[in-house]
């Protein structure tokens, strides 16, 4: 199974389009919020199921602030991560993950792209599509493969 990882999107989609053509076939597109009502393009883009949640900026949003999912044999926590002060650190997260029983914590807000492999929990952060914080400020997202045994790997693709 071949998931593509996305957060903070703001309603900027040229990236993502670009993503998407890079990366298909796709089986799944998470997106971990702040896609400010764009939901429903994001969907007609990708082109196949979608897990979307809501994020800071998705004011008055439908969407649900968090959801668990199974991708493979992974548990998975996705959230936007605010809740959780993950500017100031993935404590609350993984704890939060932990807590749950989740193998994997997907989270955006930062625009930082990071995989983080705790003893417990992997954290995973897409970083930005349209407005990317870190040092050289590249567009991110990650590509997440299941093997057949269900394993994951992990890959922070950069535009």
């Amino acid at each position: 199974m071949k998931v593509l990882i996305i957060s903070d999107t703001h309603g900027k989609h040229e990236n993502l389009k670009t993503a998407l053509d890079r990366e298909r076939p796709i089986d799944l597109v998470v997106h971990l919020g702040d896609a400010e009502g764009y939901e429903d393009t994001i969907q007609k883009l990708a082109a196949c199921p979608l897990e979307i949640v809501s994020g800071n900026s998705d004011f008055f949003s439908a969407l649900d602030q968090e959801k668990e999912i199974e991708i493979g044999n992974c548990h998975v926590l996705i959230t936007h991560g605010h809740y959780y002060c993950v500017n100031t650190g993935l404590e609350d997260i993984k704890k939060e993950a932990e807590g749950r029983g989740c193998d994997i914590v997907m989270f955006g807000h930062t625009h930082r792209p990071l995989v983080d492999y705790g003893k417990k929990v992997i954290a995973l952060n897409p970083g930005s599509l349209s407005y990317p914080r870190q040092e050289g400020k590249r567009p991110s997202y990650i590509v997440m493969s299941t093997k057949e045994n269900g394993e994951a790997d992990f890959k922070i693709c950069y535009l």
